[in-house]
């Protein structure tokens, strides 16, 4: 008689008995009886189908990619989306993520990819009053509005479709699993029926994911590794753009972003966003600097704006928005310290324009250019363009992408181009048009003709 067999539903940890407390990954009542022994597991007997083989002797299948009928998508994605994949798609509230798949649906169904689009948080009639106002009423997929998995289920094998939207795997819930819909459990055990059920039919899904004040995938972190792609939809909702990122992808490149403009007619791809961001600059007032940022394989210019103030408080504030506040305090502490600048008693504020959020190190040189305009009240060139990294003993360092943000300023007539030596951007080749800064001690000088 074979002994009974405990296995933890959340990590799949087998126990010789019943614990209340996974010991593996910590989680309460998640330990069940299986029926069968572990005892032999992975051991294949002779003959059997699961043996080692070498690579070179697998056979390789054609890649196969399903496109969305966008090349912008499907560069975001790897040049298409493979059948059989899962994509989530995070963001805020109010960004935009149902309309985009929505878009995108409807986009697919036109071009012959039978889709299902199922909610659980908007009714058929809220959804049908969007997709009329977007102009997708009459070329778009089915439609299921439902919170039960088992009926996703059903209908995924009565219809077939080729893709399927679920909005969201936080409202649904499966039978077999207990607790509420966004339960932890729940979220796992929905995932695992929808995941499982598409890899074996070969449909293509996106799961809308809800996220948590800090700005994270709601739910267990199970679910971020269960699918394929992970795409955040981030932006400001009192802006008009918004940008979709990629921080994972089996099938193709991270780090990718795409642009998006927020219309009444829905939301629209930025092909070049290279000055979308500088609409409305006046390059006249002090205080604002150009940066060439990078984000995945794109570079474009922002405007990183800064405000120097007495104060009269006794704490003088320090306040950054769409960058790191650690950041330009350590900036802060490095020019009043290299330059003997007195901003002891500065109300010091600074923002990226447009309400983008950037974390690059290539902002120090530009955010430092600014803060000193401020300082002196003095402008910088019109056209002048900065990046490059701030060492803590003012040292600019060059950072990844150098090559490509140098062709890319060239390319847009960006003079001058203020950024450290590197790759492409040699000392001989330095003139009026390149300016290579190798301590922050030379901006004052080259920016203003004042020596620190």
């Amino acid at each position: 008689m074979s002994k009974p067999v405990y296995r933890c539903t959340a990590c799949f940890a087998e126990l010789k008995q019943w614990q209340g407390q996974c010991l593996k990954c910590k989680e309460w009542g998640t330990v069940k009886e299986v029926s069968g022994s572990s005892e032999g597991r992975g051991r294949p007997s002779p003959g059997a189908a699961n043996l080692p083989t070498y690579l070179e002797d697998l056979a390789i299948e054609q890649d196969r990619k399903v496109s969305t009928g966008s090349e912008a998508v499907d560069s975001l994605l790897g040049q298409g989306i493979p059948p059989g994949s899962v994509l989530l798609l995070s963001g805020e509230p109010g960004m935009g993520k149902s309309t985009f798949l929505l878009q995108l649906a409807s986009r697919l169904n036109q071009m012959g990819h039978k889709g299902l689009y199922v909610s659980g948080e908007e009714s058929l009639g809220q959804i049908r009053q969007r997709s009329e106002r977007l102009g997708l009423l009459e070329r778009g997929p089915l439609f299921l509005n439902t919170t039960s998995c088992d009926d996703i289920l059903a209908v995924l094998e009565k219809s077939s479709p080729a893709v399927v939207v679920v909005d969201s795997v936080q409202t649904m819930h499966a039978g077999s699993a207990e607790g509420i819909p966004g339960s932890v459990s729940q979220v796992r055990a929905v995932s695992s029926l929808l995941v499982e059920a598409v890899k074996r039919a070969g449909i293509v899904l996106f799961l809308v994911g809800h996220v948590t004040k800090e700005g994270q995938i709601a739910g267990p972190k199970l679910l971020e590794h269960m699918v394929d792609t992970v795409l955040y939809l981030e932006g400001d909702k009192q802006h008009l753009f918004r940008i979709i990122r990629v921080v994972k992808n089996r099938f193709g490149p991270t780090s990718n972003i795409l642009v998006l403009k927020m219309m009444d007619s829905g939301l629209q791809i930025v092909n070049d966003p290279s000055t979308f961001f500088l609409e409305a600059r006046d390059p006249s007032l002090s205080g604002t600097a150009l940066i060439m940022a990078r984000e995945g394989h794109k570079s474009f210019v922002i405007e990183v704006q800064s405000l120097v103030s007495r104060s009269f408080l006794t704490m003088p504030r320090r306040t950054a928005l769409g960058l790191d506040t650690n950041r330009l305090n350590l900036l802060l502490a490095i020019a009043e310290k290299k330059l003997s600048l007195k901003l002891g008693q500065m109300d010091i504020y600074a923002k990226i324009g447009g309400g983008l959020k950037i974390e690059e190190p290539s902002l120090d040189l530009g955010l430092t250019a600014a803060i000193l305009s401020s300082y002196f009240d003095r402008c910088l060139p019109e056209k002048g363009v900065f990046w490059g990294e701030v060492d803590l003993n003012g040292q600019v360092r060059p950072v990844v992408g150098h090559e490509e943000r140098l062709r890319q300023a060239r390319m847009l007539k960006y003079r001058p181009i203020i950024c450290p030596a590197g790759p492409g951007s040699r000392e001989e080749d330095a003139d009026r048009d390149l300016i290579l800064i190798r301590n922050i001690l030379d901006l004052p000088q080259k920016l203003f003709g004042k020596k620190p």
